[in-house]
Formats: C-alpha cells, sequence, structure tokens
C-alpha cells in the first residue's frame, strides 16, 4: 500500500491527512497557534488511525505558502526532519490552492482564497479546477482586495479565508455572496491529497534546496536588514 503524509501548517489552524490512492485514511486538525507543540503528535495519530505505519508511507506532501512565517517553518523543519529519518518523496502545493480546492467542492468554480495578511493587505489567489487540473487565474500574490479584483480577468463566485472574511463587504461587491469563514476557511490537509493527482497541483521538489513561500519577509527578518546590512536572503 502507497501511503501519502499531508500537511497543512500555513496558518493559524494546522491541519495532517493520511490517504492512499483511494480514500482518505485519517485527518487531524490543530487548535489555534498550536502547530508548534503538537504537530508531531498529530502526525503519530493519524498514523495510528490511519492503521499504518512510517514502513508504509512514500510521499509526504506540504502547503508551501504564502501565510505565516512561524507555521511554515514548524511545517518544513518538521518535514526536513522526517525525511532525515525516512526515505520519502516531497511534494508542494500553495496553502491558497488547498484552501480553494475545499471550497470548490462545496460550490462551481473559480473560487479566491485569500488569507489576512495584516496591515491592510492579503494573500490572495484566484483558482478554477475540473476533473484533470487546476487552472491559475492569479497566482498568490501579497495584494489589497480591491487590487486582486481589478486585475483579476474571471469574477469568482466565491471567496474563501480570513483575509475574506476580514474585507467581508469587499468581497460580498465582488462576489455577490458572502465569504466562506470557519470552519470552510481553513486549509484542509486532504485536499493536497487530491491535488496531487491534478495537473499543475501538488508537484515534487529537491526538499534539501526548498524554501517555503511566506509571502513577506519576517518583521525581524526586515529589521535586521534595515538596520544590519546585508539581505538575509528567503
Amino acid at each position: 500500500m502507497s501511503v501519502c503524509l499531508a500537511l497543512d501548517t500555513a496558518t493559524a489552524v494546522a491541519t495532517v491527512a493520511l490517504g492512499d490512492d483511494r480514500d482518505l485514511l485519517a485527518e487531524v486538525t490543530l487548535g489555534r497557534r498550536r502547530a508548534g507543540a503538537q504537530l508531531v503528535p498529530a502526525i503519530e495519530e493519524c498514523l495510528q488511525l490511519g492503521g499504518v505505519g512510517w514502513r508504509d508511507v512514500t510521499e509526504i506532501l506540504i502547503a508551501d505558502g504564502p501565510g505565516s512565517f512561524t507555521g511554515l517553518r514548524i511545517g518544513f523543519a518538521t518535514v526536513f526532519g522526517i525525511i532525515t529519518e525516512h526515505d520519502l518523496r516531497v511534494s508542494v502545493a500553495p496553502s491558497l490552492m488547498v484552501s480553494a480546492w475545499a471550497a470548490a467542492q462545496l460550490d462551481e468554480a473559480p473560487v479566491a482564497a485569500l488569507y489576512d495578511a495584516l496591515r491592510g493587505e492579503v494573500f490572495g489567489a484566484l483558482y478554477s479546477f475540473t476533473s484533470n487540473g487546476v487552472e491559475v487565474h492569479e497566482a498568490p500574490t501579497l495584494t489589497t482586495v480591491a487590487r486582486l479584483r481589478e486585475r483579476a480577468r474571471v469574477r469568482p463566485r466565491v471567496a474563501v479565508g480570513d483575509g475574506a472574511v476580514a474585507y467581508a463587504d469587499e468581497i460580498r461587491a465582488w462576489t455577490m455572496r458572502d465569504p466562506l469563514g470557519l470552519p470552510h476557511g481553513v486549509p484542509r490537509a486532504f485536499a493536497l491529497l487530491a491535488l496531487r493527482r491534478l495537473e499543475g497541483g501538488a508537484a515534487p521538489v529537491d526538499f534539501g534546496d526548498f524554501e517555503p513561500t511566506y509571502g513577506r519577509q519576517a518583521h525581524a527578518q526586515a529589521v535586521w536588514e534595515r538596520d544590519s546590512g546585508p539581505r538575509l536572503g528567503n
């Protein structure tokens, strides 16, 4: 049996899922900002609930942002530790795509996915999905709802995520509908299992050289580069 482990730690609510080529075997959702303490136990719980061991896992799927700097670092550090111990493939997909796919199961595409980036901005993207692939209308970017709406080539039927809820009036004016917040606005790791089967969805990476897409520098890094000289990189 070929089993995939999926993680999304890009937002305050982290999720872990386990699936094979046919079914979702288990999924665990962590409380707000609990990934640091509970991510590894949640992975072990998924394995136990799914009735499998590490010998059965062949691939790890992880959402690579944009999103919380701390959340992404926790997720990527955990995956790095796992692949140091176990020889597994790693594939990634944008967390906004993960949220959009889950929302598209409730309504027709296209779907706008927006995370609150604070300071009046959002991490936003716009997708459509078919049974075979993903169409990216607007790739993930740091923007405002107004700018995203202005440049979007299509109008979404629905918007999902805490960024959509934070700017609900603008979203209603754009989509003519209320935004989807909790629980549908939370990324679900099970969506990564579906995205790995879609063209343009999850893609394999050389994880040793891979960095998540933070979307914005961490505040500490921005202050360092402003006050102390050379850029630190991603």
